[in-house]
Parts: C-alpha cells; sequence; structure tokens
C-alpha cells in the first residue's frame, strides 16, 4: 500500500500535465493505481500497527480480550503460514455454541482491527480464521509440531497480562477444551435412595503445559481442583466444590 504522501507526489506530477504512462514509468506506481487516487486519495483503511513490533514493544490495547483469545488458541486454536510473511490464525468452534462463536469472532476483530475476520464452515463446526502479518507476534507460542509436543510457556507480558484478567484466560480455556455438565449420583435420604444432581466443570488437555497454565490461574482466584485418574494421555482436570463451582458459573458460566 502507498502512503499518503507518495500518492500526493504522483498526483502532482499528473497535475503539471505529465501523462499517466510516464508519471507511471517515473514511479513504478500503475495507471490504474494513479487513475484511482484522482477519485480518491485517502486509503481504504489503514493497518493496525503490532504493539510487539514497535522499538519499545508494548501490550494488546485491550488485555481483556487478548486473554480470552490466548485460552482459545491455547485449546482450539492455530497458527499456519499462508505465504511469506502472511499468517492465519484459526480457532475451531462447534456450531453447538454460537454464541462462542460469537464471542471468539468479536474478540479476534478486536485484536487486529483492520483485519476481516471471517468463518469458515466445516462439518460440525465453523473455523473462526483471521489473516495477519502479526500473529506469531502476539501469540509466540506458535511453532512447528503439535502443542503438546513441545513447551509452551508465557511470555512475561503474557503472564502480566493473565494475571491481570485471569477469568477472561479461563473462560477462553473452558470454552475451547473445557465444559460444565450436571453430575449425578445418589445417596439415601431417610431410608430412601434418591438422585441428587450438582453442576461440574471440566477441563481436559494433552499438552501438561497448557494444563498447568490453566490450573495455576485456578490456584490465583481460588478456585479448588483436582485431576482425574485416567489411562489416557490427556489430562483432566475437574471443578466439584460447591464454592469453586459457584465461582466459575459466576465468571465463566456454561457454553451457549
Amino acid at each position: 500500500m502507498y502512503d499518503t504522501g507518495t500518492r500526493k507526489r504522483a498526483l502532482a506530477l499528473v497535475a503539471q500535465g505529465c501523462s499517466l504512462n510516464s508519471v507511471s514509468k517515473e514511479t513504478g506506481i500503475s495507471r490504474a493505481a494513479i487513475r484511482s487516487w484522482q477519485t480518491r486519495i485517502e486509503p481504504l483503511y489503514q493497518a493496525t500497527p503490532c504493539v510487539r513490533c514497535r522499538d519499545a514493544p508494548g501490550k494488546p490495547n485491550e488485555p481483556a480480550a487478548y486473554a480470552y483469545v490466548l485460552g482459545l488458541y491455547l485449546g482450539d486454536g492455530c497458527i499456519s503460514l499462508l505465504r511469506r510473511g502472511v499468517y492465519f490464525l484459526r480457532i475451531t468452534c462447534a456450531d453447538a455454541w454460537p454464541g462462542l462463536i460469537d464471542a471468539c469472532t468479536e474478540a479476534m476483530q478486536v485484536l487486529r482491527p483492520a483485519n476481516k475476520v471471517f468463518r469458515v464452515q466445516r462439518q460440525g463446526c465453523q473455523n473462526v480464521t483471521c489473516y495477519s502479518k502479526h500473529w506469531p507476534c502476539l501469540f509466540p507460542q506458535h511453532g512447528p509440531g503439535k502443542k503438546h509436543q513441545r513447551t509452551i510457556a508465557l511470555e512475561p507480558w503474557q503472564q502480566e497480562i493473565v494475571d491481570a484478567h485471569p477469568w477472561d484466560f479461563i473462560r477462553g480455556l473452558i470454552h475451547s477444551d473445557g465444559c460444565r455438565i450436571t453430575n449425578w449420583t445418589t445417596r439415601m435420604v431417610g431410608g430412601e435412595r434418591k438422585r441428587y444432581e450438582y453442576p461440574r466443570y471440566f477441563f481436559t488437555n494433552t499438552s501438561t503445559d497448557i494444563v498447568r497454565l490453566f490450573t495455576d490461574t485456578l490456584d490465583k482466584v481460588g478456585v479448588e481442583w483436582r485431576t482425574l485418574n485416567q489411562s489416557r494421555a490427556a489430562v483432566t482436570v475437574s471443578i466439584a466444590r460447591k464454592a469453586s463451582v459457584a465461582l466459575m458459573d459466576t465468571h465463566v458460566g456454561p457454553k451457549h
């Protein structure tokens, strides 16, 4: 994209009587572009600068949205190279949760407002996707191979965001690899066995690093948890104590 100064210089040559063809040869700018600038000189949009690429790297302007998308990315997201210098972030969301899909789309758009976020329908799910050069800057956990086969650790600036917005991070992880269900059991009441139901949260991930990020954040907000004994490689975290479930219901809630 040509900046406004370049556009004005090209139009100034045209105003001096130079033909579009001669200005194009002199500047290397296509005649079609110069012709379009005669109608509108301003760019249709300005690319959003990357806060991590500045001389003094900063943090995203919307840290709560970032913490939420970080949780989604660690659970059900991936970053792939489209072509040289351009990447796309893709987060897979089940069709069963349209509210989650909307929340994911909105948060991703907040992070890169000048880049279009779109949804690609797949069988039973939608891939919420956005192209940008800067996804690896914002999510340095990107790398070759599967997440559970490499180290996943937060950069200090990411940890500061998670510490400031722990519930957004937890909600992103639950919305990706977690759930809220109603468990049931039976117990004797007045000599009669009755069914007893209670809510419970689960989070399952194969990466022990991601599980640790989840449980460390739960510890900081006062949520009690335990891991389930199971033979498969994935680790499942259970949150079942009444007070902890109440906290989760207040700040996270069921998918919708």
